[in-house]
């Protein structure tokens, strides 16, 4: 009798270790934190039409907003907060993460509101340096592009191929390329403190020795397990 009961006890405290690995804390760092990790994990393993690994493992640097806010009626806008990494000088692993937000309008029919998860790939050095500033326009100083979906990548166009970030949204379960021109993506100083405990800049966090604080550890993980490039 006590092998039958400990079984489903074990079984049970695995599953239930599975699912807290990212336990949301009470500041908003910790919660932006556990939602990017989930978005990453589900956005990189969506079968044939997730992102292209590919993409990843030439990207210099990840951008994770999930719960993205778009809404107006004629005027549209966005507003997100989110994280980053970048990949490390040699190639090999990533840096701390560094926290953004995201702002803008566009023009257009955007009848009703809309939230989406957003994931952005980062694919040179130059799109990496103005990452790093305080606040950049995508579409203006940098070059932005809505992604290709699917595990095949000869399909990228030539615009996607030349642009310094490519863009991905998952909106209602639903994948596919998000254009964000015009809107900006500003450096977050209230994430990074709640996340690290003192001030920093996301160029500190992302070019610096820095360690990855405990709050940014689940999404660390997950990232070094799609790409580190051992």
């Amino acid at each position: 009798m006590k092998l039958l009961f400990t079984f489903p006890l074990a079984l049970l405290l695995v599953t239930v270790s599975l699912h807290a690995e990212c336990i949301p804390g009470h500041n908003a760092a910790s919660r932006i934190v556990c939602n990017a990790t989930e978005d990453l994990d589900q956005l990189f393993n969506a079968s044939d039409r997730g992102v292209p690994l590919d993409l990843l493992n030439k990207a210099s640097c990840v951008i994770v907003v999930p719960d993205l806010k778009k809404g107006g009626f004629i005027v549209g806008g966005e507003y997100g907060r989110g994280l980053f990494s970048c990949r490390k000088p040699d190639g090999i692993g990533w840096s701390a993460p560094g926290f953004i937000k995201v702002m803008g309008g566009k023009f257009g029919l955007l009848i009703g509101g809309a939230e989406a998860d957003v994931l952005m790939l980062v694919m040179n050095q130059d799109g990496m340096r103005h990452l790093l500033r305080n606040k950049v326009q995508l579409g203006g100083e940098v070059s932005a592009a809505a992604g290709p979906v699917g595990r095949n990548v000869s399909a990228m166009t030539d615009a996607e191929l030349h642009a310094e970030i490519l863009t991905y949204s998952r909106q209602r379960g639903i994948f596919g390329g998000l254009d964000l021109s015009g809107s900006a993506i500003l450096e977050d100083s209230d994430l990074i403190y709640e996340a690290y405990g003192q001030k920093r800049t996301n160029k500190e966090v992302i070019t610096g020795e820095v360690q990855t604080p405990e709050v940014g550890q689940p999404f660390m993980k997950t990232l070094t397990r799609f790409s580190s490039r051992k």
